[in-house]
């Protein structure tokens, strides 16, 4: 990778104080070199600048990291290219990761670059339609979509599959309803718990993460 990749990466991850240590920057190196190689060949990301990818896929899933402690699972549902679940893998390698998509050649990557860099990562190739038992999916201490879809379409989802006292997670990349926020988790016997809203360093790129709880 460039300098320009690695300056994206750390720039992002002092400017958000995020806990990822050399080791994990080392993965995350290693994991965004795979997904631009496989990417010559099968489209699993339209951001292909070392510095763009660091920041709007690497820096952007790291975000996660505070709101983890604790969580020893995760499901990241419509995780496309292992985004946000690789990355958080790469900083907590005591977390199990379950990365499902619907798009089989996404979920090829997916497994492949996780055995290549040793991960506790699972891919599964399914869509997500909240029948964890049907679906060969966990419950998980946390669950998280990415932009898959809109928070009322992604709550009533993401709440089946959530062990008990976990955290459903929204990873938002536009301006927030925090009203309709709290309604799309009240249907469904969540609590809205955090609402954070940053700015990412290099792009200035609005974006939030949603976090509701079971009451």
């Amino acid at each position: 990778m460039d300098s320009a990749f690695h300056e994206a990466l750390a720039s992002g991850i002092e400017a958000l104080g995020l806990p990822v240590d050399e080791a994990a920057r080392a993965l995350l190196e290693r994991y965004a070199d795979r997904l631009l190689a496989w990417n010559r060949k099968v489209n699993l990301t339209a951001i292909t600048a070392p510095a763009e990818l660091a920041e709007k896929h690497l820096v952007d899933s790291l975000v996660l990291l505070p709101f983890l402690t604790g969580a020893g699972t995760l499901l990241d549902v419509g995780s496309g290219a292992g985004l946000p679940g690789i990355p958080l893998a790469c900083a907590r390698r005591d977390l199990s990761v379950t990365c499902c998509d619907g798009v089989a050649k996404k979920i090829a990557f997916v497994k492949a670059v996780s055995a290549e860099l040793d991960l506790p990562v699972r891919g599964v190739a399914v869509r997500a339609e909240g029948e964890p038992e049907r679906e060969g999916l966990p419950r998980a201490d946390a669950v998280v979509s990415r932009a898959l879809a809109e928070p009322d379409r992604w709550v009533p989802v993401g709440a089946r599959y959530l062990a008990e006292g976990g955290t459903l997670f929204a990873m938002l990349g536009r301006e927030v309803d925090r009203a309709g926020l709290e309604a799309a988790g009240a249907a469904e016997g969540l609590t809205l718990v955090g609402l954070d809203v940053y700015e990412l360093p290099v792009s200035h790129a609005a974006r939030a993460v949603a976090r509701w709880q079971q009451r």
